[in-house]
């Protein structure tokens, strides 16, 4: 009786770590992998190569969380895309606030420009929210919302 009961505390305690602090992501969101694992996957944001230069607040993995909905939506353009020879390839979805909250903070940071050349090489960093590029309330944050390329199979990315 006392493994049982010892058991069922350690497997609790797993369930309760499941998901890690702040994790503010709805539950019945999926990971884009389970769902059609063929489809590419490069989160931009997860690391330095995107148009803040820094890893952004909120992405702790690089994963692709969706709404089923979407993610099944995705799905089945992918299976139009592949006997043509491409793919998707996916470089953000679900956006958490704080992710937001950390583009309006760079954003109020004038002279950090290191990756203009490559992401807004032709918008002024202070035009970025009016001109749309940028909100302070992103609709990722619905999880439905996806930026994404279509690329050769084989791509690498």
């Amino acid at each position: 009786m006392r493994l049982l009961v010892l058991s069922l505390l350690a497997l609790l305690g797993v369930a309760a770590v499941r998901r890690p602090a702040g994790d503010d992501r709805p539950d019945d969101f999926v990971r884009l992998r389970d769902v059609d694992p063929s489809i590419l996957e490069e989160v931009r944001y997860y690391g330095d190569f995107n148009f803040v230069g820094t890893r952004i607040d909120g992405y702790e993995a690089p994963v692709i969380w969706l709404t089923r909905p979407a993610a099944e939506a995705l799905a089945r353009v992918q299976a139009e895309l592949r006997p043509q020879g491409l793919t998707l390839k996916v470089f953000d979805a679900y956006r958490p606030q704080r992710a937001v909250d950390h583009f309006v903070r760079w954003s109020y940071q004038g002279l950090d420009q290191a990756m203009k050349p490559f992401f807004y090489p032709e918008i002024p960093k202070r035009r970025l929210f009016a001109e749309g590029y940028i909100a302070s309330r992103s609709g990722h944050s619905r999880g439905s919302t996806v930026d994404l390329t279509i690329a050769p199979l084989g791509h690498v990315p």
